[in-house]
């Protein structure tokens, strides 16, 4: 099936055409597991859906989370680290406690083995019912730096120069770390849905090329073109002149 294509205004529609994703699919199922990714981009849909569960309209007593990625080499209680991000923009705002969570493990000696232990949880409680992902700047997802097959299994990856260059602003005086475990493109292409979230011009050009392209390998992003049931949902800043439709 075609990619689902939603073009909204701004960051302020997306994130609230992203939450009535969200709240659509717990709503189905409310035990549902969602595979949440950190940035920018997807903060404002969090914030939507707190804003929600405070107002009695979704209801996360259920709701499960898969961390996306980690970085490696950071202590589990590391404020930087991704999983305290999610923590703070999701998790607690959602009220959505440690049990009900799988979490990137990067502990320990033999981090391949932690990503295999991670495959394996999200088997164990059935896969992912919606993958909320954002769109790297040479066409990642998660972590799944180019090249990435579709079969790529959950693993510790290198950073590329480009995504090193994005996530530093986060990172402030601080050196970002140069290695991480991402969910495997096979992770993420076996969730029931998949919902993108591209905003701003600095990503029109490489969603244009997502857009255009066949599945390849070289852009981790466009294997969604095969995806049976992928929505993306862009702002008119993101949208490469001619590729989406208003």
């Amino acid at each position: 099936m075609p990619i689902e294509i939603q073009v909204v205004a701004d960051a302020d529609a997306l994130a609230r055409e992203a939450a009535l994703v969200v709240t659509g699919v717990v709503a189905e199922r409310p035990d549902a597991v969602v595979l949440a990714a950190t940035g920018n981009t997807p903060i404002g849909c969090y914030a939507e859906l707190a804003r929600l569960r405070a107002t009695g309209s979704l209801d996360t007593s259920r709701m499960r989370v898969a961390q996306l990625d980690e970085y490696v080499g950071l202590a589990a209680d590391d404020a930087r680290s991704l999983y305290g991000w999610m923590d703070r923009a999701l998790l607690a705002p959602l009220g959505i406690g440690s049990e009900r969570v799988v979490r990137m493990p990067v502990e320990g000696n033999d981090p391949q083995a932690a990503a295999r232990a991670y495959d394996a949880a999200i088997e164990a409680i059935g896969g992912i019912d919606l993958a909320i992902l954002g769109l790297g700047p040479n066409g990642h997802l998660g972590f799944n730096e180019p090249p990435a097959s579709a079969d790529a299994p959950t693993r510790v990856i290198s950073l590329a120069p480009e995504t090193l260059a994005s996530n530093a602003r986060y990172w402030g005086d601080g050196t970002v770390p140069e290695r991480a475990i991402t969910a495997g493109m096979s992770v993420i292409l076996s969730a029931r849905r998949v919902m993108l979230l591209v905003s701003g011009t600095p990503k029109a050009a490489i969603l244009d090329r997502m857009l255009r392209s066949a599945p390849d390998a070289a852009l981790p992003a466009s294997h969604l073109r095969g995806h049976p049931d992928t929505i993306l949902i862009a702002d008119r800043d993101a949208r490469p002149a001619g590729s989406l439709e208003a």
